[in-house]
């Protein structure tokens, strides 16, 4: 296996430390948040026309009550 030696700012080294597992070496934390080798085309196509529809328009119906009660509540925190 091939090693390579990066050079990054202290600060940053640091972040990376008290992210890293305990048992977790350095190459395994940047595979785990790289995403290591998961193929990223893996999910697209998952849903057929029907489905894929049905799962956006939910979604949006959700956001859009997310964002009501938002405001509502925003509406209700800041009300003079």
């Amino acid at each position: 296996m091939a090693t390579k030696t990066l050079t990054i700012k202290e600060d940053v080294y640091e972040r990376l430390k008290s992210m890293k597992q305990e048992d977790e070496s350095f190459s395994d934390l940047l595979e785990r948040l790289s995403g290591g080798e998961e193929d990223v085309m893996k999910g697209f196509g998952v849903f057929a026309d029907e489905e894929g529809e049905a799962f956006a328009a939910g979604s949006e119906d959700a956001r859009e009550r997310t964002d009501r009660d938002f405001e509502e509540r925003t509406d209700d925190l800041f009300e003079q």
